[in-house]
C-alpha cells in the first residue's frame, strides 16, 4: 500500500471521528491528524489500523492483556481530559504508545508526558514506536500505575487508558488542586464509564461521564479476587458477584442451575451491541440487587456450561442475570447462538431472551420488566443529571438520603440525580 493511500485511510477515520462528534475540539483533531496509528501497530493490516476499532496486543492465553483503545473512545477521552499546551500529564497504560503520543501533541515542547506501564515487554515496543514516529518529549517508564509517578507530580491531568474498580489514593494526591482525573471507573461490577473528575478540595466531583469498556488494570490495584466463585469441576468458569455483596452462594446449587434443566423466553426486544454493552448492562447493574455474572474463558466457552451473551470463541463466554437462593434467570442470545471469531461489531443488532434455571419465574419477570422499561424510556442509560462524588473513605461524610452510595476500598462513590 502506497503512503498516499495509507494517508487517506487515516484521514477519513478522522473524519468519520469528527462527524460521529468524537472528536469536537481543533486541538484534539490536530493530533490525530499529525500522529500516523499504523506506526504504533506495525504488525497489523493498515486496512484493519484504520478501523474505528480497539485491537489487541497481547493475551495471556485466555484474555486479552493490552489493546490499542478504539479511536472514537480515545479521542472521546481525550477531550474529556481537556488538556492545554504546557501541561505535565501522567497516562496509565502506555500499551502502544499511541495515545501518549496524541497527549504530546497537545501539551507541546513546553508541556510533558509521563506515561507508566506494568510490563517490560510494552514499555520496550512504546518507546520504539514513539521513536520511530518522532515524537519527543514522553518519559515511559516500568512500573505499577497504581502508585502513579512521584517523582514528577504533582500532575495538571491524568488519564487511565485501563479499567479500575477504584480510585487510588495516588491518582488524587498526585493532581494538582483544579486539576482533571480521567478514568474508566467500574461503579456496580464490571460496567465501566469514563468520568471526569475535578479535585475540589477534599474530593473529586464529575464533570463529564460516557460509558466505555477497557481491560483491567493489573498490579497492586487491580480488582479484589473475593467477587470471584469456580463453579464446577473445571478451572475457569465463574460467578462473580460486585463489590459489597456478601452473599453466601453455594458453587455446586448454582452449577447445578446452569447443567440442568432451563427454558427460555423471548423478551420482544432488539438491541445493537453497543445499546446492550453501554446503555442497558450498565443499567441493570446499578439498578438491580442480586445481579450476577456468569464467565467461561479459554476452551470452555464453547462448551455451552455458561449461556452465550457476549463473548469470542475459545476466549470467553459470558452472561449476566439475577440470583438467589431458588433459581436464576439470565440475558442470553437467541437459541443456537454461537460464539464469533472475533469481537462483535459494535452496529450488530440481537434479539435478547432470558433463560430461567430452577425456580427462576420471578427473577425472568423482573428483569423482563426492567429491561422492557428502559425500552419504552428511549433506552437511555442512567446519565440525565447523574453525578458522582469520590471521597477518600477516611473522610467522613453522612450521605444524603437522595444519594446512591457505592463504597469501595479508598472511595466512597456519592451518586446523585439532579
Amino acid at each position: 500500500m502506497t503512503d498516499e493511500e495509507i494517508s487517506r485511510l487515516h484521514h477519513e477515520l478522522i473524519d468519520r471521528l469528527k462527524e460521529e462528534g468524537a472528536i469536537r475540539s481543533p486541538r484534539v483533531e490536530a493530533a490525530f491528524r499529525a500522529i500516523p496509528r499504523h506506526l504504533f501497530l506495525p504488525d497489523v493490516p493498515i486496512e484493519k489500523v484504520y478501523q474505528d476499532q480497539a485491537i489487541v496486543t497481547k493475551w495471556d492465553g485466555r484474555m486479552p492483556l493490552s489493546s490499542s483503545s478504539q479511536p472514537s473512545l480515545m479521542a472521546m477521552m481525550i477531550e474529556q481530559l481537556d488538556l492545554r499546551p504546557g501541561q505535565t500529564v501522567l497516562e496509565i497504560g502506555t500499551a502502544t504508545g499511541y495515545n501518549a503520543a496524541l497527549l504530546a501533541h497537545i501539551v507541546g515542547d513546553a508541556g510533558a508526558v509521563h506515561t507508566i506501564d506494568i510490563d517490560e515487554d510494552l514499555v520496550e515496543a512504546a518507546r520504539r514506536h514513539l521513536e520511530l514516529a518522532g515524537v519527543p518529549g514522553v518519559h515511559v517508564i516500568l512500573g505499577d500505575g497504581g502508585f502513579g509517578h512521584e517523582e514528577a507530580a504533582p500532575y495538571d491531568r491524568i488519564i487511565l487508558t485501563v479499567g479500575s474498580w477504584d480510585i487510588a489514593p495516588a491518582w488524587y494526591r498526585q493532581l494538582r488542586e483544579g486539576g482533571r482525573l480521567v478514568l474508566p471507573l467500574a461503579l456496580v461490577g464490571m460496567h465501566q464509564k469514563s468520568i471526569a473528575f475535578e479535585l475540589a478540595g477534599d474530593h473529586l466531583e464529575s464533570i463529564s461521564h460516557t460509558s466505555c469498556g477497557f481491560i483491567r488494570l493489573r498490579g497492586a490495584f487491580s480488582e479484589p479476587e473475593g467477587g470471584k466463585i469456580a463453579l464446577g469441576p473445571e478451572p475457569n468458569v465463574e460467578l462473580q458477584l460486585p463489590y459489597g455483596d456478601d452473599r453466601a452462594i453455594d458453587p455446586d446449587a448454582v452449577y447445578g442451575m446452569l447443567t440442568g434443566p432451563s427454558k427460555v423466553y423471548p423478551i420482544g426486544i432488539r438491541v445493537s451491541e453497543r445499546e446492550m454493552h453501554m446503555r442497558l448492562l450498565q443499567r441493570l447493574w446499578l439498578r438491580l440487587r442480586g445481579i450476577v455474572a456468569l464467565v467461561a474463558t479459554g476452551p470452555l466457552a464453547d462448551k455451552g456450561v455458561i449461556p452465550y451473551l457476549s463473548g469470542v470463541s475459545e476466549k470467553f463466554c459470558f452472561s449476566t442475570g439475577l440470583l438467589n437462593d431458588r433459581g436464576m434467570a439470565l440475558i442470553v442470545r437467541s437459541p443456537g447462538s454461537s460464539l464469533p471469531a472475533e469481537t462483535a461489531d459494535e452496529g450488530n443488532t440481537i434479539d435478547l431472551f432470558i433463560r430461567c434455571f430452577g425456580a427462576g419465574e420471578e427473577l425472568a419477570d423482573q428483569l423482563i420488566a426492567e429491561i422492557t422499561a428502559w425500552d419504552a424510556s428511549g433506552r437511555s442509560a442512567e446519565d440525565a443529571g447523574l453525578r458522582i462524588r469520590a471521597y477518600p473513605m477516611e473522610n467522613p461524610y453522612p450521605p444524603d438520603a437522595n444519594e446512591l452510595v457505592i463504597e469501595k476500598q479508598h472511595v466512597r462513590l456519592l451518586l446523585d440525580w439532579r
